[in-house]
């Protein structure tokens, strides 16, 4: 059996009505800074596409996972002294949840950011909960840092924050 195959692609306009779809979720915005709208729409997707489409270098993709867009996944380069190292950030939509698409999109993008971008450092940020996100950054050898404990305000919620990084050893 041919293992499923999940791809990093640019976003398009013709992206707008399944970004809307998949990223209009609470369970999705629950884990995401609060930059993330929710309720989204699809004026929200067509912002966000229209945001990322001129990037230059390229740090926002579209996760496609049998053909399909299943979720957005990016690198927040950091700035100053910080400029050699990015934030990774990434979401899946609920109906592809448990596929391993974020283990995989998660792997593309470090090579991405490591290879190409020339990055030394990357890193995450992951609410306490997020326990199957914590397991896919672990999966692509990213090691915990530590916990920030009561950093974050979420949803009428203090909560702790896990952080990973990940050093280039290419």
């Amino acid at each position: 059996m041919k293992p499923k195959e999940v791809i990093l692609r640019e976003l398009h306009l013709s992206d707008i009505s399944q970004l809307a779809k998949l990223a209009n979720n609470k369970n999705i915005w629950v884990n995401l800074r609060d930059s993330f709208p929710y309720p989204y729409d699809e004026s929200d997707a067509k912002f966000f596409i229209n945001l990322v489409t001129n990037e230059k270098p390229k740090q926002h993709f579209g996760i496609e996972y049998e053909g399909d867009l299943c979720g957005v996944v990016g690198l927040v380069l950091q700035k100053d002294v910080y400029r050699k190292s990015a934030e990774i950030g990434y979401w899946i939509g609920e109906p592809y949840w448990g596929k391993g698409i974020a283990t995989k999109a998660i792997k593309l993008i470090t090579n991405y950011g490591f290879e190409d971008l020339k990055l030394d450092r990357i890193h995450a940020g992951v609410f306490e909960f997020n326990i199957s996100s914590m397991k896919a950054l672990e999966k692509n050898g990213y090691k915990k840092e530590g916990v920030f404990k009561k950093a974050i305000f979420k949803n009428d919620k203090v909560l702790d924050e896990h952080r990973y990084f990940k050093l280039n050893e290419f």
